[in-house]
């Protein structure tokens, strides 16, 4: 049985686990918690237009007023101070700040962050910022399928930078763009809501392509902080020890982690098997330079970590935790349950000893090449219990987070499974509950509570518990 965390002496323990200027955060998303959608000169994304098409959300919900964080921000940059942690990750709301996706940035939009950004300063908190983070604008009529888009992302950057380069201590270009591809343009359970199996892989290299004009864009702006990009990876695992399940283990690898990673980080996309060259004829001729824009060196690995993956040959049923897709069960491959392993709210195995694996996975594959890294993402979502005196007890949670940080930081020791990565920080997916994109909000990832009719916050037993460790990592050592 895996070790509860739940006590103080275990919040103790866990505190003088965490080494030295070793940072903990935790992150949002702008369309997942800052409402007001009807805010002057803001413009729809593709996630508004998405939530508003019937069937598309679980619970019917929208991105109008979510967690209402754009009335909410002094409140919500209080809690974090009374965390303590160190850093916040969120992201710019790119319709908010560039209405139409064109042209200058909005006076309004820019006010909002750059309130945000000297609240966090203030109170002690580095920023860690997001340039996109999903949210398109809707005039971007083919989204990342269209190369034009890249260049886009890369003129956002340049404007965000000067506006706010200053202030912010660590830029991400792009969050997941592997799930962008897969979910939103393979098939069809996110926004824009496409189901174009593999003949999505052109938003891989336009999404790389963009962070890579973005990195340029945010280099020649001379920005102070540091510059990376976020993925998120998943460890996989074969569903038996047969020839057929190991192939398609292999081919989940390459488009869930290596044609992501590699190009960034080796300069080119992975090899792949004869057999399979047919599926991936979208990388076939990459222009040199269309490379080099997407290798250039970036000061930080951003990695996003929720569960491994256990991958058998032969289609599915479509179901997942985000919906149908039909087109699913036009794979060649599916994706299996860890019997062995408890699950969250969604369904997704809890498995904190993959954290060190995928680690140890993105050491032997990259070497020298990998920068330092931070978890930019890990959490889970449960079915919270609302006591009568508002009080939140979410034990799954403080348990959830305490082994997986614990298992990070094992890793990265020396003995350890992924021992010679620069692990740099851990931020925990979420500060609040949000609007959890196709999930509504049936799904809870947060530290703080938040009643989606009213918009109040209550912190969680969770927030107390990091709290508790934050607090005892100077005063236990």
């Amino acid at each position: 049985m895996p070790h509860e965390f739940a006590d103080t002496a275990d919040a103790g323990r866990l505190a003088v686990q965490i080494p030295d200027g070793f940072l903990i955060g935790t992150a949002t998303a702008a369309a997942q918690i800052e409402g007001a959608g009807d805010a002057p000169n803001r413009t729809p994304s593709v996630w508004d237009r998405f939530a508003s098409e019937p069937g598309r959300i679980i619970d019917g919900s929208t991105t109008a007023v979510t967690a209402d964080h754009a009335h909410r921000l002094s409140e919500d940059v209080s809690l974090m101070a009374g965390l303590g942690v160190d850093a916040y990750r969120f992201s710019l709301g790119w319709t908010r700040l560039q209405p139409g996706g064109a042209g200058p940035l909005d006076a309004r939009g820019v006010a909002f962050y750059d309130r945000l950004l000297d609240e966090l300063l203030e109170a002690g908190i580095s920023p860690f910022v997001t340039i996109s983070h999903w949210d398109l604008p809707v005039e971007y009529e083919h989204g990342w399928l269209d190369r034009d888009t890249a260049h886009r992302l890369g003129d956002f950057a340049g404007l965000v930078a000067e506006r706010f380069g200053d202030r912010v201590d660590a830029w991400i270009t792009i969050n997941e763009p592997a799930t962008v591809t897969l979910n939103g343009y393979a098939l069809g359970l996110h926004a824009p809501g496409h189901s174009l199996l593999f003949d999505a892989l052109p938003t891989v290299h336009h999404q790389l392509l963009g962070h890579g004009l973005a990195v340029q864009a945010l280099r020649a702006a001379n920005v102070a902080g540091r510059v990376g990009i976020t993925n998120a990876h998943t460890p996989v695992v074969p569903a038996s020890d047969s020839d057929q399940d190991a192939a398609m283990a292999a081919l989940f690898d390459i488009v869930h982690n290596r044609v992501f990673a590699d190009p960034v980080l080796l300069g080119h996309y992975p090899q792949v098997p004869p057999e399979l060259a047919d599926l991936f004829g979208a990388f076939a001729e990459i222009p040199d330079v269309d490379l080099a824009t997407i290798s250039e060196p970036i000061d930080f690995y951003g990695l996003n970590y929720y569960m491994p993956s256990l991958v058998a040959a032969g289609a599915g049923t479509g179901e997942s935790p985000d919906g149908v897709s039909e087109a699913m069960t036009d794979l060649p491959f599916r994706l299996e349950p860890f019997e062995q392993y408890e699950t969250t709210g969604f369904g997704w195995p809890i498995a904190p000893e993959y954290l060190g694996v995928v680690l140890g996975q993105m050491r032997d594959r990259y070497g020298d090449a990998l920068p330092p890294v931070y978890i930019t993402e890990s959490g889970a979502s449960f079915d919270d219990a609302v006591a009568a005196d508002g009080s939140v007890s979410d034990p799954k949670r403080v348990d959830y987070l305490a082994r997986h940080l614990s298992s990070a930081l094992d890793a990265v020791a020396p003995g350890g499974p992924a021992e010679g990565v620069d692990l740099r920080g851990y931020f925990i997916w979420s500060l609040m509950d949000n609007w959890e994109w196709a999930a509504g909000f049936t799904q809870r990832f947060g530290l703080v509570h938040v009643d989606f009719e009213t918009g109040e916050r209550a912190p969680k037993e969770s927030y107390r518990f990091i709290r508790d460790v934050l607090r005892r990592r100077t005063t236990d050592k």
